[in-house]
């Protein structure tokens, strides 16, 4: 009789920073960790979002049994809605996390028919054939989890996104007890976060930006605004606690931001007196010494409120000379051009733009190298699987699993799809699966594949050209003058002799090659391409429309 395996398939956050989704299957029951979202890159134009590849299991829905979160971040529960589209199964998190997820689903209109599961550390539970373990760790966002998951072949552990934190805000610091308790038990694979694995030494504590802010804070002369992410609620908590003690108000700015708040203030997780908490209208009416402003807005993002302000289209509020602005996060890659632009726009309207490396007004909530070497030591897992972080993460942890002792075979970096199957005694890694990219477009989902991205990529390099053309049905002769139209490759009134040398082209062609082709439209474009290039070094998406009367 063969034994039945474990299988481990990532099918998000493997090769990549978002999305993150992890299956675990075993006896043709399968536990999900995580199910979030990617935001576009520059490349892909008119994208909403990314959501992880679901085929594999929609093939056989009735596998599930739930759905694990490790925190609320959106790369870990932003697709929550579509995944419940494609298979209904319980949803088990932790009590600010499922806040977050009940709010995702409430806006798909799907909360009504879902069954969700509140989780603590330290409380086990069981998912099909899985026990599973929270465990508390410090990330940059309240009630994250890593998860000890028992499987009949062996005890796996993920650690969601981490970093140790020995003074965190909260007061809360991870459980090293329980993760060493779970290292001596013997832990057959260990599933890591490696966003951060490239960068040496270890995570400062969010101590650090309380030292930070209250320097900050004691020197600024006007209003004082905190750019930084909704969900960081420490954050929100170290400026609301400086600003108390500088006997400073505090509004918030940002729809997304309010709802955090609401949410953490009712939950406890954030402690803001009521008498401090003021609207952005009082906000605007006091002295500018005696306000401090939360808002959305710390990667440059056009219509948060920190993009709106730099740019002077925020409703109710407009910065002012003398005031400061402290942008309290990292800068995610490619984010870099937004991110400057609205610095300098700013600073064009008098304000004071503190943001890293200018002072440590942030701290990653990833771990770094020692911090792994750590966690790896404590764990000691007999295998060894990266996750969560692009392929130069990923190689980077593989490299420090291997420095601290862990074979190179018994080391796995794979990409989405990639399923590993484990016997307890041996890893191997098998068969690819689906797990690309679908891209959320409106209301679309997965209608919008590379070929479409390919030419939206060439429509907004060099725009597009549309001819229109009445020709004789017999004998293919052009009837009268083509019509030309151009959008976003030159500008018409100005490119007169461009647009009577197209015109030549098509009279030449409908004489010539296209006269009595098969599909004239389709020769007539192609004939066109070619000559736009040689005119204009330059490849507009080109389409013909060729009515033969």
């Amino acid at each position: 009789m063969t034994k039945k395996k474990l299988r481990i398939i990532p099918l998000g956050g493997c090769g990549e920073v978002g999305k993150n989704m992890t299956v675990l299957e075993y006896g043709g029951e399968a536990l999900v960790i995580d199910v979030g979202i990617m935001f576009p890159e520059g490349d892909m134009p008119g994208i909403d979002y990314i959501i992880p590849d679901f085929n594999y299991l929609e093939q056989k829905t009735e596998t599930v049994k739930g759905i694990v979160f490790t925190h609320g971040h959106e790369d870990h529960i932003g697709a929550v809605g579509h995944a419940m589209d494609a298979f209904d199964a319980p949803i088990y998190a932790t009590p600010f996390t499922r806040a977050l997820v009940e709010i995702k689903l409430k806006r798909a209109r799907l909360l009504d028919g879902a069954t969700l599961h509140t989780i603590e550390p330290g409380k086990s539970f069981t998912v099909g054939p899985f026990k599973v373990e929270p465990f508390h760790v410090c990330h940059s966002i309240p009630d994250c989890v890593g998860l000890g998951i028992n499987t009949p072949v062996g005890l796996v552990v993920h650690t969601g996104d981490y970093k140790f934190d020995h003074t965190p805000v909260d007061g809360n610091p991870p459980d090293f007890a329980k993760i060493a308790e779970l290292g001596k038990r013997g832990v057959l694979a260990l599933l890591s976060d490696s966003t951060n694995a490239d960068l040496p030494g270890a995570t400062p504590s969010e101590a650090v930006v309380t030292e930070a802010f209250d320097a900050i804070f004691r020197t600024a002369k006007g209003r004082v605004i905190v750019a930084t992410f909704a969900s960081l609620i420490a954050r929100i908590q170290q400026a609301a606690d400086i600003a108390q003690r500088y006997k400073r108000k505090i509004a918030i700015a940002g729809y997304t931001m309010t709802e955090y708040v609401r949410i953490a203030r009712d939950m406890g997780y954030l402690r803001i007196p009521p008498d401090q908490l003021i609207s952005l209208e009082q906000a605007d009416a006091m002295d500018p010494s005696k306000v401090v402003i939360v808002a959305t807005g710390a990667q440059g993002e056009s219509n948060a409120v920190l993009g709106r302000l730099a740019f002077g289209r925020h409703d109710d509020l407009e910065v002012k000379r003398g005031d400061t602005v402290i942008m309290s996060a990292n800068f995610i890659p490619g984010n870099e051009e937004k991110i400057h632009g609205v610095i300098n726009r700013l600073y064009q309207r008098g304000a004071n733009v503190i943001y890293p490396p200018i002072a440590p007004v942030h701290v990653s909530g990833h771990a770094k190298q020692e911090d792994h070497k750590l966690l790896i030591n404590l764990i000691r897992p007999k295998f060894f699987v990266p996750v969560s972080g692009e392929l130069r993460h990923l190689h980077q942890h593989a490299g420090l699993a291997a420095e601290l002792g862990i074979p190179r075979d018994h080391i796995a970096v794979v990409e989405n799809g990639t399923v590993l199957d484990f016997d307890g005694q041996s890893m191997t890694v098998g068969e690819r699966v689906p797990g690309g990219y679908v891209f959320v477009d409106g209301a679309t989902v997965g209608d919008v594949g590379p070929a479409v991205m390919r030419d939206r990529a060439a429509l907004s390099r060099d725009g597009f050209l549309i001819v229109m053309v009445n020709v004789d049905q017999n004998t293919g002769k052009v009837l009268d003058e083509p019509v030309v139209i151009s959008r976003g490759f030159v500008f018409m009134r100005e490119a007169d002799e461009l647009m009577e040398q197209i015109k030549q082209v098509v009279y030449q062609a409908m004489d010539d090659e296209c006269a009595y082709a098969y599909e004239r439209g389709a020769c007539l474009e192609s004939v066109l391409s070619k000559a736009i290039y040689q005119m204009t070094r330059r490849r507009p998406m080109v389409f013909s429309l060729v009515n033969q009367l």
